[in-house]
């Protein structure tokens, strides 16, 4: 695929960063102390018009780490009644977090974008239990950038005035199910077709490409 304007290129349009959908699934709500039960990642592309989509998902139950918190609220809340079932088919969060950072390395390279960044819900949340579980887990190489994430909250709320995700998902004329909400794989596969829309609606507006210093100077 060729693309003449570089500024279609999903390298250019977020300053060489390779935003990936994140959603987790936890058992409180604190990363260092509360288990994570469940993460889904979406990697996104861009296509030769410029139009962010969805491309890759990787969807996994975890298993809790050992001396986790489990907190009761947390889990009716969520859904998941035992996390030590063995009918989750759960693996251990090193193992999912080794097989996200392959794929996010993987296509991030293909992209020819430098870092990888978090786009979530409420991003601070998952960013913080994603960073935690990479550090119990020994994982040296974390391809997410340390602290800077995209949060389609805070996006939401500017572009449809809703910042809870079901609503901000109507907003956008989005079809939502309740039943299905709080389920990583769902959350995260609607998180990231409400991030494409915005980044694609504000496109459509005209808010992206910028115009060059150099262009508005021959006009």
């Amino acid at each position: 695929m060729t693309i003449e304007n570089e500024a279609l290129t999903l390298k250019k349009r977020f300053r060489g960063y390779f935003p990936v959908v994140i959603d987790v699934e936890t058992a409180g709500f604190n990363a260092q102390t509360d288990a994570l039960l469940e993460i889904c990642a979406v990697t996104l592309k861009m296509d030769e018009h410029g139009d962010l989509h969805p491309a890759s998902t990787l969807h996994f139950h975890i298993e809790p780490f050992e001396g986790a918190n489990l907190v009761k609220e947390a889990l009716e809340f969520n859904g998941i009644r035992d996390p030590f079932s063995p009918l989750r088919g759960a693996i251990a969060e090193s193992e999912a977090l080794k097989e996200i950072y392959k794929l996010v390395r993987k296509e991030q390279k293909a992209a020819d974008c430098s870092r990888a960044i978090i786009v979530a819900h409420n991003a601070t949340f998952d960013h913080n239990f994603v960073m935690a579980a990479s550090e119990r887990s020994n994982l040296k190489r974390v391809p997410f950038h340390p602290f800077a994430t995209f949060d389609t909250a805070a996006l939401s709320g500017l572009a449809y005035g809703q910042t809870v995700l079901a609503k901000a998902c109507k907003a956008a004329g989005m079809d939502f199910d309740n039943k299905e909400a709080h389920s990583a794989l769902y959350d995260t596969q609607k998180t990231a077709e409400l991030f494409c829309g915005i980044v694609n609606k504000w496109k459509a507006l005209g808010g992206w490409p910028l115009v060059s210093d150099e262009t508005e100077k021959t006009q």
